[in-house]
């Protein structure tokens, strides 16, 4: 191959994150409603019949679909499927940060407000039920945090012998935070708390 050639693919290559082909793709929604007494977030919690996280605390979203025109626009399908809702009951979406997690998914939130909470009619073969929690009780009770230790153990035929110290190599210590918020009997954690802390911090 010549140095033309070369130059030829590098300026024709669009920059990614380096092996985010490989990675699943999930769009979710932080939904916004008014209530008598404020702007409130609406919650989900996953069905005890679901195979995946059953009874864990979520906002509406799911895997990216081929049919999906781009992130928002599954974000807003999944939303329509969980909630029971119509397109247009969802209005003024906009992007926060995406995600990457260490366990190979990426994550692109949306903030979205459900201009009439009366039409909401949970999915239950997905969603066990909803609950909201005012936004002023958000900004105003930082979420607790607390770090998950990872340990590096290679493969059983691991070589060793290619990398400087071999098995004595210094592993870098590496460590997850988890995010909490608590508000009545309800515990919000993981990704979910996460994207809730972030938009917090827009918001802010």
């Amino acid at each position: 191959m010549d140095l033309d050639s070369v130059l030829a693919k590098l300026k024709s290559h669009t920059p990614k994150i380096l092996g985010s082909e490989r990675y699943s793709r999930y769009a979710v929604l932080v939904p916004l409603l008014e209530k008598e007494d404020g702007i409130h977030v609406l919650f989900e919690v996953r069905s005890m019949e679901l195979r995946r996280q059953p009874g864990e605390i979520c906002f509406p979203g799911g895997r990216i679909d081929a049919q999906d025109v781009d992130e928002e626009d599954a974000a807003i399908r999944e939303t329509m499927e969980e909630l029971g809702l119509n397109k247009h009951d969802i209005t003024s979406v906009y992007p926060l940060d995406y995600m990457i997690s260490p366990f190979g998914m990426m994550i692109f939130p949306y903030m979205g407000y459900i201009n009439d909470i009366g039409k909401i009619q949970p999915n239950p073969s997905e969603v066990g039920e909803i609950f909201t929690v005012p936004l002023s009780y958000l900004i105003h009770n930082e979420p607790e945090i607390h770090r998950v230790a990872m340990k590096m153990e290679p493969e059983e035929n691991f070589p060793f012998d290619l990398i400087p110290g071999g098995e004595k190599y210094n592993w870098r210590a590496r460590s997850m935070e988890e995010y909490f918020y608590r508000y009545g009997d309800k515990a919000i954690w993981g990704l979910t708390a996460r994207i809730l802390a972030h938009f917090i911090e827009i918001i802010r």
